[in-house]
């Protein structure tokens, strides 16, 4: 006879996938892997039906989740479709821009983040920049210098400028990283303070030495230089830095 005392064993709650999960799951892996390249069409509806059995809303349903990830795209048309894309720098500011959102981060978060990563990147850029790239942050350097130019048209040069130096570094996880702050560093640098020829000057003077850096491959000088550069940005804005940084990002990036 059973012993009344003695307790029966307690299980846990178990947790089915559901199926559109286990699915996008798949496909995701699928896109990811390189087994699918991108522009490559997925299968059609049917065909995904056919090949899971699945039900024709669970198929729907997960080509959705992938949609909203940035990983397919639909394309109307006779050959269109669901279009297989790759992870760029605006689904990373897609996803950063939700972070920020969900957390009201203030713009001193942006400055702090700035100045981990950005002399880095600067450094970077002078060890491994090519002629072509030089020329462009040269370039983009020349026209923010250029008189007359309002604080709206200056913010968004600079911050091509600043992205320039990130592509240049090589390493497309940080420059992705700054890419998706751009808006707030657009936000960081639109206050009045910087709508004078006077703080334009000033600003174009300490990208020359930045370039000048770059351009002798003198790493720990681009750091340096950087490094007092976004601290000297972030000295001006030191009024606003309690405010939250911008929900929504502008579309000169």
């Amino acid at each position: 006879m059973q012993d009344p005392e003695k307790k029966k064993p307690m299980l846990e709650r178990i947790q089915v996938p559901k199926t559109y999960d286990v699915l996008a799951d798949q496909l995701r892996r699928t896109i990811l892997d390189g087994e699918l390249d991108e522009g490559e069409r997925l299968p059609t509806e049917r065909e995904l039906v056919d090949q899971t059995g699945l039900s024709r809303g669970s198929v729907r349903e997960a080509i959705r989740m992938l949609e909203v990830e940035g990983l397919v795209s639909p394309k109307p048309g006779r050959f269109g479709g669901n279009i297989v894309r790759r992870p760029d720098n605006n689904s990373m500011a897609h996803f950063v821009g939700q972070f920020v959102r969900s957390h009201r981060l203030p713009l001193r978060t942006l400055h702090e983040t700035r100045e981990t990563i950005e002399p880095a990147l600067a450094r970077l850029a002078a060890e491994n920049r090519t002629e072509a790239e030089l020329e462009l942050i040269r370039s983009l350097n020349a026209e923010m210098a250029s008189i007359g130019m309002d604080a709206e048209q200056f913010a968004a040069l600079n911050i091509k400028w600043h992205n320039a130096i990130a592509a240049a570094s090589r390493n497309d996880l940080l420059a992705a990283l700054l890419y998706a702050m751009s808006y707030g560093v657009i936000a960081a640098t639109t206050e009045e303070v910087y709508d004078t020829p006077d703080m334009q000057e000033i600003v174009c003077r300490a990208h020359e030495r930045i370039i000048a850096a770059i351009e002798a491959k003198d790493g720990d000088a681009a750091y340096r230089r950087m490094e007092r550069h976004v601290r000297a940005t972030r000295a001006k804005a030191k009024a606003i830095e309690d405010l939250e940084l911008p929900l929504d990002p502008p579309d000169n990036r």
